[in-house]
């Protein structure tokens, strides 16, 4: 079935098309709300939730754009709600100006999961601010909105991300370094 058949369905509330909708989206969607969950439980429940969105909202999408992008906006929108609603539980701080650091990511003593291993170990204000200037290619403007903090808080949180990164990237070559010894 073509997308645009998939989607006319699912505006119909047809339980097939949604249940296809979702098959074919669900583990994209899930990779991404983990990126924004503090664990797995409230990555799943951020995808329930995004899905729950997307079929009472399907309606509203008006084919600019991808369709893939629109759903990617509401599991992030999604997930980042739930981090607003629990803001006090995250414990956001102002943290002033500290130095942005830099780090080596091009190493290929550097497994793709050592690495998601340690940005899903960062404190949740630290994971949320570089996975969405990072990874998501967000602006610190776009991200005090979305989170509800200024953007000197956004570039201090983003640049505590990187020198906690750094330093365990350090202790782990190090550690390979004195086995290999």
């Amino acid at each position: 079935m073509s997308l645009d058949r998939l989607i006319k369905n699912c505006i119909n509330k047809d339980a097939e098309a949604q249940s296809q909708l979702y098959k074919q989206y669900a583990s994209k969607l899930f990779s991404l709300c983990l990126k924004y969950s503090k664990n797995y439980a409230e990555a799943e429940d951020n995808l329930h939730d995004a899905f729950i969105t997307v079929f009472s909202k399907i309606d509203q999408y008006n084919n600019k754009g991808s369709f893939e992008g629109w759903l990617k906006r509401i599991a992030i929108n999604t997930s980042l709600q739930r981090y607003r609603d629990n803001v006090g539980v995250y414990d956001i701080v102002n943290e002033g100006n500290i130095e942005d650091v830099s780090v080596d990511i091009n190493d290929e003593d550097l497994s793709i999961d050592f690495l998601l291993k340690i940005i899903q170990e960062l404190p949740d204000r630290y994971r949320l601010v570089f996975n969405l200037y990072v990874l998501d290619g967000y602006s610190h403007v776009e991200i005090s909105e979305l989170i509800n903090i200024s953007t000197g808080t956004s570039k201090s949180n983003l640049a505590r991300a990187r020198l906690i990164l750094k330093e365990k990237i350090e202790d782990y070559k190090a550690n390979l370094n004195s086995q290999s010894l």
